[in-house]
């Protein structure tokens, strides 16, 4: 079992940047992949990227070119790299563990907000 804690949401203006990270307490090698996802109210909670324990990446069309996932097996922590927001990428951020026999851990999430 892990524990993740995002940090970095905020408020930024359209055009800037925000850097997430996800801490992981536990054995981060047990883990399949890890992604982050996002939500707002009364919708569903949606895909952003996620990247496997050989780093291949996956990205929503949304933020394609724009978002950069990575990880840091020796510090274990999980980043994601948001540059030229939009108010579109307003949401909680949500980081996530996926185990190879199916389960998933969330963390509490991180509010982002992007101003117009």
């Amino acid at each position: 079992q892990v524990q993740l804690v995002e940090s970095g949401g905020g408020l930024v203006q359209a055009g800037g940047s925000l850097r997430l990270s996800c801490a992981v307490s536990g054995s981060f090698f047990s883990i399949n992949a890890m992604g982050w996802y996002r939500q707002n109210p009364g919708e569903q909670r949606e895909l952003v990227a996620t990247i496997t324990s050989g780093s291949s990446t996956n990205y929503a069309d949304s933020v394609k070119g724009r978002f950069t996932i990575s990880r840091d097996n020796a510090r274990n922590t999980v980043s994601l790299q948001m540059n030229s927001l939009k108010p579109d990428d307003t949401a909680v951020y949500y980081c996530s563990a996926a185990f190879p026999m199916g389960g998933r851990s969330w963390g509490r999430g991180t509010q982002v907000t992007v101003t117009s």
